[in-house]
């Protein structure tokens, strides 16, 4: 079992859990649609498959199974015993959500597990199977299943010209950073506190490279072994964006 995390994007709650590694599935549908024609679908005897028409975008999901224990939790951390109560942020993600125009707006998540995954995505589907009751019934674990489809991350306004974007999920290889003169460094402390949560490396990534997947090359350049646990009021070394270039 391996501890990951969901950040909820626009609040900063943050939801922990297990993860069975064995059990992760991606899968990615292409943007494909079958030709039509004024009278209909393309269709012929002598056509061995359907006439496809390339729309551009697709879906890329990725299935989790995640297990929630609620004595692991201890029962100062919940009282209750129902591991429900652990589950139900989640399911409130797929529920639909009211803006601050009163228009319904998606509530977007951030997968985040040790340094090679941080994915933002929707909470496309939830299923939960609950095991040990006690003797009222109450449910105190839970192997849940959730589904994500991922979304674009959003774009960084940059006085200069837009850089290629960087493929979050590309598996990153060895990185070797180079020596680099303190005065071409940048130097940024991370803030936060009891009133709100610390700054996240990708939000720091995506204030200095306009790019939030580039969040791992702070990461290595200033050993940070948890991209989550970051506590203020370190100082980060945050290279320039040349250099950094240099190594993609």
């Amino acid at each position: 079992m391996e501890r990951v995390a969901f950040i909820v994007e626009r609040t900063g709650e943050r939801i922990d859990c297990l993860l069975n590694p064995d059990t992760v599935v991606v899968r990615r549908s292409a943007g494909l649609r079958t030709r039509r024609t004024a009278g209909g679908l393309v269709t012929g005897t002598r056509l061995a498959d359907d006439p496809l028409l390339a729309t551009g975008g697709g879906r890329t999901e990725i299935d989790l199974e995640l297990l929630f224990d609620a004595t692991i939790a201890g029962e100062e951390a919940l009282p209750s015993g129902n591991v429900q109560d652990l589950t139900r942020p989640l399911w409130d993600l797929s529920e639909n959500a009211v803006g601050d125009d009163e228009y319904g707006v998606p509530r977007q998540v951030r997968f985040v597990w040790g340094k090679t995954w941080n994915v933002l995505a929707l909470v496309a589907a939830v299923a939960e199977r609950f095991e040990r009751f006690t003797m009222t019934g109450v449910p105190e674990r839970s192997w849940l299943h959730l589904r994500l489809a991922r979304v674009g991350e959003p774009i960084v306004p940059q006085a200069a010209a837009p850089e290629p974007a960087i493929e979050e999920e590309a598996a990153p290889g060895p990185m070797t950073l180079p020596e680099i003169p303190e005065d071409q460094l940048t130097f940024h402390e991370v803030v936060g506190g009891e009133d709100e949560p610390a700054e996240r490396l990708d939000e720091i990534a995506a204030r200095y490279y306009g790019e939030p997947g580039l969040w791992r090359v702070i990461a290595v350049y200033n050993s940070v072994a948890d991209p989550l646990q970051v506590p203020p009021p370190r100082v980060l070394r945050i290279p320039p964006l040349d250099a950094v270039r240099a190594l993609l």
